[in-house]
């Protein structure tokens, strides 16, 4: 790769690795370096600048907390694929990556209008052992596999095609029968990977899964979609604005 232009200066009080992250920063931020990108060897990046390893170490570990880098074995140090940042409201992961300026793709692995699932069905408000509408998906980001969607629906929507999930979000497909959710329930939190997911994910058997499980409702309180998703962890966050009051 060629070398970054990277102005120190050492009358600033500004800490030096600190102005070797931020102009690293803003050449990912502004595309200079794209996702997959080698980048530089700190040896070599700490001759080339005349600074301290220490120092451009620092700098560098700073990118890769923030989740700008990411540090493999056998590989190197690589630009990390632009990671989807989902805010805690009630949108569709389709829908996050539109708002980002990414390109949603999805493929459809499983649709079945007589699946049978009992944490599904009480989720739903129907008696155990209701056929359910049940839908496995594959989104993309680009051409990127991000996350495998599974969700469960009520019966009524056994009229459901995979050219309809597979060209929108799940949200705007109920939005356009007239069912809206509006509020639903949330848990987050993480798992290691099947052998099934690391190979449809495209992922290293290290590298663990963000899980989240939905109950969505409608506005008079009706349940209208039940989802257990799973995400690459290097691609997908959560942002929760917190108060204290």
């Amino acid at each position: 790769m060629a070398a970054l232009p990277i102005s120190i200066d050492r009358t600033s009080p500004v800490p030096l690795y600190h102005q070797l992250a931020e102009q690293l920063t803003a050449a990912i931020s502004g595309g200079t370096l794209r996702p997959g990108d080698p980048f530089e060897n700190e040896i070599a990046m700490s001759d080339r600048l005349g600074l301290s390893r220490p120092t451009v170490r620092r700098a560098i570990s700073e990118l890769v907390n923030k989740g700008l880098l990411v540090r493999r074995r056998g590989i190197g140090t690589t630009v990390a694929n632009q990671m989807v940042h989902r805010k805690a409201e009630l949108t569709s992961l389709y829908d996050d990556l539109v708002r980002e300026g990414r390109t949603p793709r999805t493929d459809v692995l499983a649709l079945s209008c007589e699946a049978h699932d009992d944490r599904a069905a009480e989720v739903l408000g129907l008696p155990p052992g209701s056929p359910l509408v049940s839908i496995v998906r594959l989104r993309y980001a680009g051409d990127q596999p991000l996350a495998i969607l599974r969700n469960w629906l009520p019966p009524a929507m056994n009229d459901l095609t995979a050219t309809e999930l597979e060209t929108d979000g799940l949200y705007a497909v109920l939005r356009a029968r007239g069912i809206r959710p509006t509020v639903a329930r949330q848990r987050i939190g993480a798992r290691n990977a099947t052998a099934e997911e690391r190979r449809t994910l495209h992922m290293s058997k290290a590298e663990p899964l963000v899980t989240m499980t939905r109950s969505a409702y409608d506005a008079a309180g009706s349940p209208v979609e039940f989802g257990d998703h799973c995400y690459r962890a290097d691609q997908y966050s959560v942002e929760v604005l917190v108060s204290d009051r």
